[in-house]
C-alpha cells in the first residue's frame, strides 16, 4: 500500500511540473482581443521552424493565427485561444478557437495554430461559422520541412507549433470556431 501512494505522489508531481509551462501565461480574457504584434512575433516562429510555410502565405486566400492555445484534459478536454483573421494578407477579424474531446488524454499544453484557406469559399464558411473539425486528424506539426508533404484539404490546411506543457492523448473531438469582423 506504501509503494501506491508513493508512486501516486510520485505521478502528481511529475504531471504538475510538465504542466508549468502550458500555464505560464495563461490568461484566457475573452475580452481581450489577439494583438497584431502576438500576430506577427508567432508567424516569425513559425516561419523560424519551417520556411516553406511561405509559400501557404503567400499563396493563400486568407488564413487565422492563434498565438496561444491553451489545451488540458483529464479524461475529458478542452483548450481555448484567440486570433486573428486575414483575407489576401489584410485583417478582416478577430477569432476565438474551442474545443472540446475525448478519450484517453492527460495533461496539459500551450501550443500556436495558423490556418489557411486555399479559397474564397473555405474562408467564407469559416466567417460564417460553418467550420470545425478534429485537430489531430488534420494539423502537421510546424517543424523543418514538414510544410514540403502539406496540402489542402477541404480547402484548409492547418499548422500547429507547440509553447510547452505535455499532453498523452488518444481521443476524439473537435475545434468550432466563432468570428468576428474588424470594426
Amino acid at each position: 500500500m506504501k509503494k501506491a501512494s508513493v508512486f501516486m505522489a510520485g505521478a502528481i508531481l511529475m504531471l504538475s511540473q510538465a504542466l508549468m509551462p502550458a500555464t505560464a501565461g495563461w490568461n484566457p480574457d475573452k475580452k481581450k482581443p489577439t494583438t497584431t504584434e502576438e500576430v506577427q512575433e508567432t508567424v516569425a516562429n513559425f516561419l523560424d521552424q519551417d520556411s516553406g510555410l511561405q509559400k501557404f502565405f503567400d499563396n493563400a486566400y486568407g488564413y487565422a493565427v492563434f498565438p496561444k492555445v491553451y489545451k488540458g484534459a483529464i479524461g475529458v478536454g478542452g483548450a481555448y485561444g484567440s486570433g486573428q483573421v486575414y483575407e489576401k494578407g489584410k485583417f478582416i477579424g478577430d477569432s476565438t478557437l474551442n474545443q472540446l474531446t475525448i478519450g484517453l488524454q492527460l495533461g496539459g499544453q500551450a501550443y500556436s495554430e495558423l490556418i489557411f484557406f486555399g479559397e474564397k469559399e473555405a474562408l467564407d464558411r469559416f466567417k460564417e461559422e460553418k467550420m470545425e473539425f478534429s485537430a489531430q486528424l488534420s494539423a502537421v506539426a510546424a517543424t523543418a520541412g514538414a510544410s514540403a508533404d502539406a496540402a489542402y484539404s477541404g480547402g484548409v490546411a492547418i499548422f500547429t507549433l507547440a509553447i510547452g506543457g505535455l499532453m498523452y492523448e488518444a481521443s476524439v473531438g473537435g475545434q468550432n470556431f466563432s468570428f468576428t469582423p474588424a470594426e
